[in-house]
Formats: C-alpha cells, sequence, structure tokens
C-alpha cells in the first residue's frame, strides 16, 4: 500500500508540518519555536494545555485587514464561536478582564488554519446579509443604489434578500455597503425623493427594521435565531400567542386568554385584526 503525500498549500503555518509532513528547514523551524515551549512545560510538569494567544491574535487582525472579513465570517471558517473570535481582538466590557491571553490548542490551530484562500467559496448564513439590505431599504435606498455601492448586480441584490446562504464574500460586501450608507441620507446622495418614498413604504408594509433598530442589536444581526420584532404590535403578538397555546393544547379562546393574562375580548379583537392567526371557535 502506498500513501500519497499531499504537497502544503502554503508554508505560513505550522498546519503544513504537522497536517502535511513538510520537513522545509523554515518550517521545521516554525513548528519547533511553537511547540518548544509546551513541551518544555509538559516536562516540567506546569502544561495546563493552553498556548499563548498572541499569534492567534495577530492572525485574525491580519485576515481582517488583508481579506475584510469579520469576526463572524472567521468564525464560520474556522468551525469556532463568533465571541471566542472576538474575545481575542476586544476586550470584554463587564468581565473585568481584557482581550484573551491564553487559548486551547485545538482552538489555537483551528484559526491558524483559516486562511484567505479558504475564506474563497465560502458560504454563510444569509441572516445578517438580507437584514442589512433591508434596513438600508427601510432608510430610503433604492435597491439600484445598493448595487452600485456595493459593486452588485441590482438583480442579484433582490435575490440575495430572499436567500438562506451567501457567499462570504457577498456578506463582506453587503455589511461594507451597510456601513457605509447607513448613516446617510439618501436624497443627498443622489437618491429621489420619489424613489427614497416609495423604498421606505415598502420596508414599511414589509416591517423591516430599520439602521436605527438595528445600532443597539449589531451583535445579534447575523445570528438566524434571533427574530426581530420590530413594527409588532402588542395585539398582534397576544394573536399569535394565542394562536401558539390553542394549538399546541388544544384549549378554546377563553382558555388561551386566562394563560396569556387577558382577556378573551381582548383575544376576539386580536384574532379580528390579524386573522391570519385566528384559530377556534370563540367559545
Amino acid at each position: 500500500m502506498t500513501t500519497d503525500r499531499r504537497e502544503a498549500p502554503h508554508h505560513n503555518k505550522i498546519t503544513c508540518y504537522t497536517d502535511y509532513r513538510c520537513r522545509r528547514p523554515e518550517c521545521v523551524a516554525r513548528y519547533n519555536a511553537y511547540n518548544s515551549p509546551r513541551a518544555r512545560a509538559k516536562r516540567a510538569g506546569t502544561w495546563d494545555g493552553l498556548v499563548e494567544a498572541a499569534a492567534v491574535r495577530k492572525h485574525i487582525l491580519r485576515l481582517q485587514d488583508d481579506c475584510g472579513v469579520g469576526p463572524t465570517a472567521i468564525a464560520a471558517a474556522s468551525g469556532i464561536s463568533k465571541q471566542s473570535v472576538i474575545e481575542f481582538i476586544n476586550p470584554q466590557p463587564g468581565k473585568n478582564r481584557g482581550r484573551r491571553q491564553r487559548t486551547s490548542a485545538e482552538t489555537a490551530a483551528k484559526i491558524l488554519a483559516v486562511t484567505p484562500d479558504g475564506l474563497i467559496g465560502l458560504r454563510v448564513n444569509a441572516a445578517g446579509t438580507r437584514r442589512r439590505l433591508q434596513a438600508l431599504v427601510a432608510a430610503g435606498w433604492p435597491l439600484k443604489h445598493i448595487a452600485a455601492c456595493s459593486e452588485l448586480k441590482d438583480a442579484s441584490v433582490g435575490d440575495f434578500m430572499r436567500r438562506n446562504v451567501v457567499l462570504l464574500s457577498t456578506a463582506t460586501k453587503v455589511a461594507r455597503t451597510y456601513d457605509a450608507l447607513k448613516d446617510r441620507k439618501p436624497i443627498r446622495h443622489g437618491v429621489d425623493r420619489c424613489q427614497a418614498r416609495r423604498a421606505r413604504d415598502w420596508a414599511a408594509r414589509e416591517k423591516w427594521p430599520t439602521p436605527d433598530y438595528w445600532a443597539d442589536r449589531m451583535d445579534v444581526i447575523d445570528d438566524p435565531e434571533f427574530e426581530p420584532l420590530y413594527g409588532v404590535t402588542r395585539r398582534e403578538l397576544v394573536a399569535q400567542d394565542a394562536n401558539w397555546v390553542m394549538r399546541t393544547t388544544g384549549v378554546d379562546r377563553a382558555t388561551a386568554a386566562q394563560r396569556l393574562g387577558v382577556s378573551k375580548a381582548y383575544v376576539e379583537h386580536a384574532f379580528r385584526d390579524h386573522p391570519e392567526y385566528a384559530l377556534g371557535t370563540a367559545a
């Protein structure tokens, strides 16, 4: 049986030594520099399984500068959480500590293995892309102006608002465009007043949150599990909740109202205003 030796795609990280068995002198030296402190600590009985985070932090910052990506993309490419990536580069407010100084060897290896080439073609959840585009429309930016700023095709921008996944490169372009346009007034930057009004009216009909809404929620704008309750009235929420209670427990409207802490009449009015949630009899 023969074993093929794969050629390492690069020679600037320890993975060429560990994963591809590269034995170039400079690569061996790089691995030894990484491994020596760990080996000494193991011999001394002081090894706790953690490594210094400086190299990881430097690598993350280099990826951000060279590729224009953020913690979300790096987390997706490395398979670790976004919060873990953030802790390497930003002090953690409320935790009385600065940036992460040590990390597990496994986490370090995963992040150091992320390369610019590896980011090309990476697909990410489209929630953040979709929400940023919707928010810009809510601010009065027509799709064609968003497309021109992001260097994307007009038709593609509309398509991205319906997708579940997008290329990382697309998500990055949209995120940059959002940061560039979110605080600008469209009519001061070449958008006709009628076009801006039509964009805002469209967003209002769809109940798309504005940039002001997301300003305090940027930590969850990319989270597909987060449900923005923008433009949702209390009566609509009661209609939704009553629908869920009745469907899952089989109770009538009066019992559902009691469980929700409102009157039966309130549930009736909620269902009348939002018939898409109406369920069951009035008994």
